[in-house]
């Protein structure tokens, strides 16, 4: 899989960094949304940060994994939802609606008809704890969905994107590969997901533990991993990851999902990691470790695990008042202060 990715603009960044330092106030105080800005502003090759047009990608699929009962819903909620996503009735799009983003609705392998878009590889996964969740040839058309999505995004001026993911069973498949790519157990990874008891966490465990053991996905293999133990909504996302490095787009971690296809895409491509924002530290097990093996910094610590991308649509607001103060503020030279000088 060739992905093609340009460095970030260095030069760009640093006339952002100076722009934030000529502002009348303590130098750095705006912490980790100043060195945000600064990203993008190497992202989008400007110090004249823009974030207007914004979108947010929702991934939707079926796991078959479902069937073994890891799940409090089965695996008809995932069309359900998916439909309330495309019509915009869901919780992304009310927040979306809120900070002015287009959500688009992807089907890109849920089983039976939807209404969102279809680019659908096939109608849901394999069961895990069986075999393969599918093929190679399937992990790879899934990404490359993700990755026309974001050229598609580009083309239509996007100026960044978040993402999102909508399938029942998904936070089995996602332990399961944070589980092989951080060398842990599944026990450590593992979580309640959208609510188990303490019966239905025991029994999600030793789904995942028979899973990788049936499997033996190969951990130094990102693809061999998503082909047996992922699902097509992880696939999708992590296309979207390597999307936004090939073509200079931004994009958002969501919450313990999304960052596992982040973790995927870097694994695929570790320079995408300059091209990834980390929104918020998801309240599941295993969301602060997939971070710092990215190695990338939430802005939000507020214990959610919501999904569909509604934690990374919240951090829009936020970037766009820190770029609030980097546009509109004062400046040193205009009230005539002496600059602060860095320590």
């Amino acid at each position: 899989m060739e992905i093609k990715i340009s460095p970030l603009d260095e030069a760009a960044a640093i006339r952002a960094n100076e722009r934030w330092d000529s502002v009348a106030k303590p130098l750095g105080s705006l912490g980790l949304f100043e060195d945000t800005i600064i990203k993008i502003a190497g992202i989008q090759g400007t110090e004249n940060v823009r974030l207007k047009k914004r979108s947010v990608i929702v991934m939707c699929a079926d796991n078959g994994v479902v069937r073994e009962g890891v799940s409090q819903s089965d695996s008809s909620v995932t069309a359900l939802c998916t439909n309330e996503i495309s019509a915009g009735r869901s919780n992304v799009n009310v927040i979306a609606e809120t900070v002015n983003a287009e959500v688009i609705a992807v089907d890109i392998g849920v089983a039976g008809k939807t209404n969102a878009r279809n680019f659908k590889v096939a109608e849901g996964t394999k069961n895990i704890a069986e075999g393969a969740s599918m093929t190679r040839e399937e992990a790879e058309r899934a990404v490359n969905v993700g990755t026309d999505l974001m050229r598609e995004q580009k083309e239509k001026g996007a100026d960044i994107v978040v993402t999102g993911e909508m399938g029942i069973g998904n936070t089995t498949t996602s332990a399961a590969i944070a589980s092989v790519l951080l060398g842990l157990s599944p026990r450590e990874v593992t979580g309640r997901g959208a609510g188990l008891d303490d019966a239905g966490l025991e029994r999600k465990i030793e789904v995942i533990e028979r899973a990788i053991s049936i499997n033996k996905p190969d951990p130094n293999d990102a693809l061999d991993v998503l082909a047996k133990v992922g699902g097509l909504d992880i696939a999708g996302m992590t296309g979207l990851f390597l999307g936004g490095a090939e073509y200079g787009i931004p994009v958002v971690i969501d919450g313990a999902i999304s960052a596992v296809a982040a973790l995927l895409a870097c694994r695929i491509e570790p320079r995408c990691k300059d091209y990834i924002l980390a929104s918020h530290v998801s309240a599941e097990p295993v969301g602060k470790m997939l971070l710092d093996a990215i190695g990338v910094t939430p802005l939000i610590t507020a214990g959610m695990r919501l999904g569909e991308g509604t934690g990374a649509l919240m951090l829009l607001p936020m970037l766009d008042c820190a770029l609030s103060v980097y546009y509109n503020a004062h400046t040193f030279d205009e009230i005539n202060l002496e600059r602060y000088k860095p320590l």
